[in-house]
C-alpha cells in the first residue's frame, strides 16, 4: 500500500506574524481550520482525497503547529480576521470553510464576518453550538494552569502518561478513542508559549459554566448559506446533542451523525467524511453575498419563537431529524 505523502508546509508573515499552512490541489477552495490544540495535521487523513477535486488550505491557526505564538488577538473574531488576510495573501476569494471544534466558532464567525468570501460551512463535532463541554477544557481557564502542567509535561511524567493515553485509544473503548489526540494534545503543552496561547483561546471562548460564544443569536443570517453539520456519535469533547442543537437553530442545515467515531470523525472514518462533504459540496449552490438581503434580515432580526440557546439552555423549536450517516 503507497504511503499518503505529507503536503510540504509553507510560511507567509501576515501582520508580522509567521503563519504556517498547507495547500493540495486545485480547483475550488476549501479551507479547513482545525481544533483547540491542534494543527493542520488533524486533517491528514482527508487532505490528499479532498485535493482530488479542490484546493486545500489547511493552516495552523495563530498560536497552534509551527505558526507564531505571540501575545495576540485569540478571539475567534481575531482568528476569522487573521483568515481573511492569509487567504488574501495567497489570491483566494472565496471558499468552503470547513470548521472542527474550535476551529467550528471560527468558521462560523468568518461566516458572519466575511459572508461575501463564503461560499458554505461545514461543521464538524463544533464549539458554539451550545454551552456543554468537557471538564477538561474548562480546567485550562483555572488559575495555576500554567504552573501545573509545566510539571506534568516533564519527561518524566510526559513519557509514560502520553504512553498509558495511546494505549487506551487502542483498547477499542468507544469513550476511549480520542486519546491518542489528546496524547498528541498533550505533547503541544511542553512548550510555555503554545501553553499560554491555548489558555488565552479558552478564556476567550470558556469560563466556569462551559461555552460562552454561541451562534445562538445569528443563525437566522445563516439563510442564504448551505450548511453542514457533521459529528461522531461517541463524541465525549462536545455532546452530539449539539448536532441537533446547529438544526434547529438553522433549520435548512445538512445534520449528518457518523456511528463509531468520536470527537475526529474525521480521522476516525475519513472516507466516510470526505464521501458527505464532497456530496455537500457537489449538491448546493455556493452562497452568493445580497448586501441588500442581509440588510433585511439585520433590521428584521431574528425569528420571535424559538428560545435562543445560551449558558445552561437548550434551544426550543420543532424536533429535527437528524442523518446516521451510512457507510461509504
Amino acid at each position: 500500500m503507497a504511503r499518503r505523502t505529507r503536503p510540504a508546509v509553507e510560511h507567509v508573515t501576515v501582520h508580522g506574524h509567521r503563519r504556517a499552512f498547507v495547500r493540495a490541489g486545485s480547483g475550488p477552495a476549501v479551507l479547513l481550520l482545525h481544533g483547540l490544540a491542534c494543527d493542520h495535521t488533524t486533517w491528514e487523513p482527508v487532505i490528499a482525497s479532498l485535493a482530488r477535486t479542490h484546493t486545500v488550505i489547511a493552516p495552523d491557526l495563530l498560536g497552534h503547529g509551527e505558526s507564531d505564538k505571540p501575545r495576540a488577538d485569540y478571539s475567534v473574531g481575531g482568528y476569522a480576521n487573521g483568515m481573511r488576510d492569509l487567504l488574501t495573501v495567497l489570491g483566494i476569494d472565496t471558499v468552503t470553510v470547513v470548521g472542527h471544534s474550535f476551529g467550528g466558532g471560527v468558521a462560523m464567525q468568518f461566516a458572519y464576518q466575511f459572508p461575501e468570501r463564503t461560499e458554505r460551512l461545514v461543521l464538524v463535532s463544533s464549539g458554539g453550538l451550545g454551552p456543554e463541554v468537557t471538564p477538561a477544557i474548562r480546567a485550562i481557564t483555572t488559575p495555576g494552569f500554567q504552573q501545573v502542567m509545566g510539571v506534568l509535561t516533564t519527561p518524566v511524567l510526559r513519557r509514560p502518561a502520553t504512553a498509558a493515553l495511546r494505549l487506551l485509544a487502542r483498547s477499542g473503548v468507544s469513550q476511549l478513542r480520542d486519546l491518542d489526540e489528546v496524547a498528541s494534545i498533550y505533547e503541544t503543552f511542553t512548550d510555555p508559549q503554545a501553553r499560554a496561547a491555548i489558555r488565552t483561546v479558552v478564556r476567550s471562548v470558556v469560563d466556569w459554566r462551559g461555552q460562552v460564544v454561541t451562534m445562538a443569536d445569528r443563525a437566522y443570517l445563516t439563510e442564504a448559506m448551505p450548511m453542514c453539520v457533521i459529528w461522531g456519535a461517541d463524541d465525549v469533547v462536545i455532546p452530539v446533542a449539539h448536532a441537533s442543537n446547529a438544526g434547529a437553530l438553522a433549520p435548512t442545515a445538512r445534520v449528518e451523525v457518523i456511528p463509531k467515531a468520536g470527537h475526529f470523525p474525521h480521522k476516525d472514518h475519513p472516507q466516510r467524511f470526505v464521501k458527505i462533504v464532497r456530496d455537500f459540496i457537489r449538491t448546493t449552490e455556493p452562497s452568493t453575498y445580497d448586501a441588500g438581503r442581509w440588510r433585511e434580515l439585520l433590521d428584521q432580526g431574528a425569528p420571535v419563537g424559538p428560545v435562543h440557546a445560551g449558558a445552561g439552555e437548550s434551544p426550543r423549536s420543532p424536533v429535527v431529524v437528524v442523518r446516521r450517516a451510512k457507510p461509504a
